[in-house]
């Protein structure tokens, strides 16, 4: 039937909620529930139902734009791509391969993600391409490389969650940021758990949980070892546990005990009696789990308070049994698939470490290039952002907006504007992209077939529902032109599914190993967890330790049902055999390390990098509402979006708001180190007096990553987003 509905999934969060899109007779595209995928279960927020109005050519680019005379232009195709070309070509032999800088996206499919780092390190032969996910939850995966050997987002389904005991959910607003996913904590709710939030605002989530703590910004280190040393105190740890299953244990125990309750009190504002029930609730359940998202992981220490989050877990058996755990909420639509297969700095595809010799061996017997041409590891997403203009002169921008959502953003702008060359390929005419020489206009969610990665590790298969307009071409036929005009001919497919075949190829072996799945069982299954080592096994074996390539994580030694109900789904495998289940439980028998324990890791508080002072005596911290997404280059083009949500504010506490004399819907000026911005005062008693909040969604005066620290963590390279020092000035006239 032509206009038969097609199953599909949202482009924005990482949720990636099942949608069916239906072509209208009046060339609009209707969303409709697809109750058949278990994430959302047909649920969809506003974001999601009004995805397709960025599908309008009323928003969107439709035609390459090229820079003539200080104006952007309408140009064909070949002049676009040809000055591409002939930018990054001048750039390579005038500067080298390094003054070629690539920057991605969060939201690019797999296949995109893949072959932009393959463009990068074949084509340009240069080692500085990072991604806008380095913002998103790059503490939490070196947390969990530490702790487990292994990072995905969650190690477990989120069907989980309401058959755990409690959850401790930190840093996380989830009702506004991705709110179908709200009902596994309601569920858990109604089947007698305990949900416990930490924020130091009221937020709409904090409004559904058991307990509430409010800690200053940027203390919730001290705030998970001050739980651990109660933990230690009250004789709550798993002793057995601990010796049978993990190493380090003396060391962190001896790191947590220096943060006895009245002390981390003085540094959190947490009064003791919650910090003890905190443990309580925790603890005497069966099974418990901490899931934490961007408020501990943005943070110029955030790899640290992640692991004394893990830490927690692991001393009280929870790691690696059934509806408990440690889990990271990921935050961009694709930040999990994103990062595993290339365009992350220091990576390979399948998640191997670009400094790996193995790794490189692999990768380019794939790619068919000398191990020795791959460059080493580059920046990372702020750094190369610092240099450019300087030791990066030209730069490749796919998907990302960084001068709305990098921090020290107005400082970022200029070192945008400083390039010798800068071509970006977008769907909208982002703040970024109206600075660029070269913009091209490239097919969207809709439009193209491709895979993502939800926060569950899910691998999901979104499909072309619609036809893009004419002009509009996919980012995989992008990288092939340039490639083919930078004289690699081969090597590039435009097809994704060609590309997710080649991806299978370079992936297996890897930590995220996604050899073992293919698109047919993809459609016929719902998606598919990694790792899946392989397409098929023996019946009634399921996926074993001999089964498993890579370093081991646990498998399930059971084969599920996928969420369509058929386990034998798969690409045709031989009679007496059943295709791999996937894994959509880690870490059940054994962790990712060598010897199969998980590792403790040893932390102290520090402060943040930017306290507050005389000058600046107020904390800022950011996030994200619910009708607005990310830098809002897309959202704030949606009518029903922008009357829910018009523009920044400044969200302060009564008192602070009658010391300054404002008003509510007052203009006021937030002032850090770095910059001013103004917006409207939206009071309230739900945030800590020593706070302030602004939505980092918008551009000009009320751009909230003006005003951002850039410290950076030093395993992670996290730049601090969520404490900075400002003060606040009321705005006359």
């Amino acid at each position: 039937m032509p206009n038969s509905p097609t199953p599909t999934h949202c482009p924005y969060c990482a949720l990636q909620c099942g949608m069916n899109l239906t072509p209208a007779p009046d060339g609009t595209v209707e969303v409709g529930e697809r109750a058949d995928f278990p994430v959302n279960r047909g649920a969809l927020c506003g974001k999601g139902r009004t995805a397709p109005a960025v599908l309008s050519s009323r928003v969107r680019l439709t035609s390459p734009l090229v820079r003539s005379g200080g104006t952007l232009v309408p140009a064909t195709w070949d002049e676009a791509l040809d000055r591409i070309a002939g930018g990054l070509a001048r750039t390579r032999s005038e500067h080298g391969p390094d003054a070629c800088g690539v920057f991605g996206g969060g939201g690019l499919t797999n296949e995109k993600a893949y072959t932009l780092g393959k463009f990068a390190r074949v084509v340009l032969g240069t080692s500085q391409i990072d991604y806008n996910g380095r913002f998103c939850m790059s503490s939490a995966a070196a947390g969990g490389m530490k702790a487990f050997g292994l990072d995905r987002g969650l190690p477990f389904p989120l069907e989980d969650i309401p058959k755990s005991g409690c959850v401790i959910l930190v840093g996380s607003n989830l009702a506004e940021t991705m709110p179908p996913a709200l009902r596994f904590f309601t569920e858990l709710k109604e089947s007698g758990g305990t949900l416990i939030v930490i924020d130091p605002r009221r937020t709409r989530t904090a409004e559904q949980a058991d307990l509430h703590l409010m800690p200053r910004p940027g203390t919730d280190l001290a705030l998970a070892l001050g739980l651990l040393h109660l933990v230690v105190a009250e004789g709550r740890v798993d002793e057995e546990y601990v010796r049978e299953r993990t190493v380090g244990w003396e060391d962190a125990r001896a790191a947590a005990m220096a943060h006895w309750p009245e002390y981390v009190e003085r540094i959190t504002g947490v009064p003791v009696p919650q910090l003890r029930e905190t443990v309580r609730l925790f603890c005497e359940p069966e099974a418990a789990m901490v899931l934490t998202a961007r408020g501990p992981e943005q943070q110029s220490k955030g790899t640290d308070t992640v692991s004394a989050w893990i830490n927690l877990c692991l001393a009280t058996g929870r790691a690696g049994r059934p509806s408990s755990g440690y889990g990271c909420l990921t935050g961009q639509g694709n930040g999990q698939g994103g990062r595993e297969h290339g365009q992350k700095a220091d990576q390979l595809p399948g998640y191997r470490k670009l400094d790996d010799p193995a790794a490189r061996a692999h990768v380019a017997e794939v790619w068919g290039v000398d191990p020795d041409s791959l460059p080493g590891p580059g920046r990372s997403a702020y750094e190369l952002l610092d240099a450019l203009g300087t030791d990066i002169r030209s730069l490749l921008l796919m998907g990302s907006n960084p001068v709305v959502s990098a921090p020290r953003a107005a400082h970022i702008e200029e070192r945008i504007k400083s390039l010798d060359f800068l071509a970006v390929c977008d769907v909208v005419l982002s703040e970024t992209a109206a600075l660029a020489d070269v913009v091209l206009p490239v097919t969207q969610w809709a439009e193209e077939t491709g895979t993502t990665t939800n926060l569950e590790g899910r691998v999901l298969l979104r499909r072309k529902a619609i036809t893009p307009p004419d002009g509009i071409r996919s980012d995989l036929e992008v990288l092939h032109e340039l490639a083919d005009r930078l004289g690699v001919e081969k090597g590039f497919p435009t097809d994704p599914e060609e590309v997710f075949e080649e991806l299978r190829r370079a992936s297996a072996g890897g930590p995220a190993d996604y050899s073992g799945i293919t698109y047919r069982r993809l459609a016929e299954e719902n998606g598919v967890f990694w790792p899946c080592p392989t397409e098929d096994t023996a019946t009634g074996a399921g996926p074993s330790e001999d089964t498993a390539a890579g370093p081991g994580p646990t498998r399930n030694t059971t084969a599920e049902p996928s969420p369509t109900g058929n386990t034998t789904a798969g690409p045709s495998p031989a009679e007496g055999t059943a295709a791999h289940p996937g894994t959509p439980r880690l870490f059940l028998d054994r962790f990712a390390h060598p010897d199969g324990r998980a590792r403790f890791v040893p932390v102290s508080h520090r402060a943040a990098a930017e306290e507050p002072d005389a000058e600046y005596p107020v904390l800022l911290t950011t996030g994200r509402v619910v009708a607005q997404y990310q830098s809002g280059a897309q959202t704030r083009r949606v009518d029903e979006l922008n009357a829910a949500a018009p523009g920044p504010f400044v969200e302060l506490h009564p008192r602070l708001a009658e010391r300054l004399g404002a008003g509510e819907g007052d203009p006021v000026a937030v002032v850090s180190r770095r910059g001013r911005a103004v917006a409207p005062a939206r009071i309230t008693p739900g945030i800590r007096p020593d706070t302030v909040f602004m939505p980092f969604h918008w551009y000009g005066e009320g751009r909230a990553n003006t005003l951002t620290n850039p410290a950076l963590d030093p395993t992670s390279r996290m730049p601090e987003f969520k404490a900075c020092a400002v003060r606040l000035e009321a705005v006359r006239g």
